[in-house]
């Protein structure tokens, strides 16, 4: 397997994962629709052994949007880098949009579909949940 490239708006972060993306999903919650400015969060797990900083790792700032899940992004551009958990150190959260590559997966789930932007329809087939239906961090789906 090669190595899946990705990077943050400005570029000064840069990072590769070298392992498999697993768990893509679509998550419509309030905090992930406010990190990414967005209707929803695409994202992945990874093996936090797998994911390594090529540069930049002094620009990442660290924000705990909910106990023990800790969100690093760019300090320079704010571009949404990977999340960290308290409860798993073995596994990172992430967001699909900051890679350069092909991840080799794709979101066929949407999760807390509750809280999804008003503005903003779900028209794929894509089973859709009331909340997560793992914990993120530590199942393989």
């Amino acid at each position: 397997m090669s190595n899946t490239r990705g990077s943050c708006l400005c570029g000064g972060i840069t990072f590769e994962i070298s392992g498999p993306l697993t768990g893509a999903l679509n998550c419509h919650c309030q905090m992930c629709r406010k990190a990414h400015g967005a209707a929803f969060r695409s994202c992945a797990r990874v093996n936090s052994a797998d994911f390594k900083i090529t540069q930049g790792d002094s620009l990442i700032n660290f924000y705990e949007s909910s106990p023990g899940n800790h969100r690093g992004f760019c300090r320079v551009c704010g571009s949404p880098i990977v999340s960290r958990f308290d409860y798993d150190s073995s596994r990172y959260g992430l967001p699909l949009g900051a890679l350069d590559d092909d991840p080799g997966v794709k979101p066929d789930i949407h999760v807390y579909v509750t809280d999804k932007a008003s503005w903003f329809d779900i028209t794929d087939a894509h089973p859709q949940y009331d909340q997560e239906i793992f914990p993120f961090a530590l199942k393989e789906s």
